[in-house]
């Protein structure tokens, strides 16, 4: 259990992601089991064996100009789209630099001392396209007509210094990178951060947006993702017995997280609160999980641990559930070590990873933000497209409609796992 006495909070929400340009947008299609999933444009798709991802509903360029645009790569001008409107929605006033173009600025709202003010924006892979394309460029048409913008933009830390520039984030501005669990890993860094005394405020989250011929090829030379081409919209199908492989996504995912005590002070909503995180390293494998499943456990009672909470305690986990074969099943039995039989039986689960494709770095903070608006709203979101359930699952896993919470004090777990044996576990309260 924590020895820190500091309560943090959720008080500010922000997304884009393949359901939608923002978080009220995205929660609705949550909620209404729709996929973000779509067929691809591309010219040369053909020759990949797998042609479709869960692309942005929104395009930045539709909400950003294209003066700014030129100097950042896809995932960092998601990501301050994401931020943008997680500030607006968390009450605090524009930022002393310019907004850049930005839309709808609040007239007022709280300022924030940029000393006391924090960044965490994670993302697992970085300005792939820019790498890629900044190449093209130099082969093409020589070294001089390269970018002077290239390393800025195709650096992992980008978009946590694009994030912290804008607002004036002095506190630290931060890029965890650890695949899959980045984000999830932000989040945790972010309440730690609070909690150790280094700001009151910290902007954390997520962002990726790496669909890239080069991705697909990598993820589908290892078979590892869904070749349900003619159904696209059906292929993300966790605990499906006929589920083949994951689908890749974009998106980005921003939380503003306060201590209980400044948000109070300034009368902000609260969403929720960001009770604990837990982490392990499998040691196992540099892709594949290590096949007990000990090493998530351990993640998920190292949260419940940090945030004070008992198995008992816990009514819901989002859960990683990327509609691999075998990580579905092995994530299940994780969950029964770590919560043990009795209280196992009685959580509900769910994978929006379905609806939204998987965002690799994204992922742990759009599925943060899911958990924690289940736990306000008391509903959380079905699994997609979950037809024939597999044999093997024997947890209660939402199907079809959203299912209704408890009333009452209420805590969820939200699990990220990531290549190189990453496992973490964030844990939210009720407010």
């Amino acid at each position: 259990m924590s020895t820190s006495q500091t309560t943090v909070v959720v008080t500010g929400l922000g997304a884009t992601t393949p359901l939608g340009g923002d978080w009220p947008s995205t929660w609705s299609a949550l909620l209404a089991g729709k996929s973000g999933v779509r067929s691809l444009d591309w010219e040369d798709v053909d020759q990949l064996p797998v042609r479709f991802a869960a692309t942005l509903a929104v395009e930045p360029s539709e909400v950003m100009p294209k003066q700014q645009l030129r100097r950042l790569d896809r995932n960092q001008a998601i990501a301050l789209i994401a931020a943008r409107e997680a500030w607006n929605d968390a009450g605090f006033a524009a930022p002393a630099r310019s907004r850049k173009g930005a839309e709808d600025e609040p007239a007022g709202g709280f300022t924030v001392d940029g000393d006391r003010l924090g960044v965490v924006v994670s993302s697992g892979i970085g300005g792939l396209h820019t790498a890629l394309g900044s190449y093209d460029v130099y082969r093409e048409k020589g070294w001089t007509r390269v970018t002077p913008f290239t390393v800025p933009m195709l650096m992992p830390n980008g978009a946590s210094g694009h994030v912290g520039i804008e607002f004036g984030a002095m506190a630290g501005s931060h890029a965890l990178v650890s695949a899959c669990a980045s984000s999830a890993e932000a989040v945790g860094y972010a309440v730690d951060m609070i909690r150790n005394g280094r700001a009151d405020v910290v902007i954390c989250g997520g962002t990726e947006a790496c669909i890239h011929p080069l991705q697909m090829a990598s993820f589908g030379v290892m078979r590892a993702l869904s070749t349900r081409n003619d159904e696209p919209e059906r292929a993300s199908r966790p605990y499906d017995k006929n589920r083949d492989g994951f689908v890749l996504g974009e998106g980005s995912a921003v939380m503003i997280l306060e201590s209980e005590e400044h948000a109070r002070a300034r009368g902000a909503q609260v969403y929720g609160i960001a009770a604990g995180c837990g982490y392990s390293g499998d040691a196992h494998d540099i892709v594949q999980p290590e096949p007990t499943g000990t090493g998530q456990a351990k993640a998920m009672r190292r949260a419940m641990a940090d945030a004070g909470l008992e198995p008992s305690d816990i009514a819901h986990i989002n859960a990683h559930a990327t509609s691999t074969p075998q990580g579905d099943v092995a994530e299940l039995a994780s969950i029964k070590s770590a919560l043990g039989p009795e209280a196992a039986a009685k959580v509900i689960v769910t994978g929006t990873k379905s609806m939204t494709g998987h965002l690799l770095g994204g992922a742990g903070a759009l599925e943060s933000i899911i958990t924690v608006m289940s736990l306000k709203e008391g509903l959380v979101p079905p699994t997609a497209n979950l037809e024939d359930l597999d044999d093997e699952v024997d947890l209660d896993i939402v199907r079809g409609e959203p299912r209704k919470l408890p009333d009452g004090p209420l805590a969820a777990l939200n699990n990220s796992f990531g290549f190189g044996g990453h496992n973490v576990s964030v844990a939210f309260r009720r407010a």
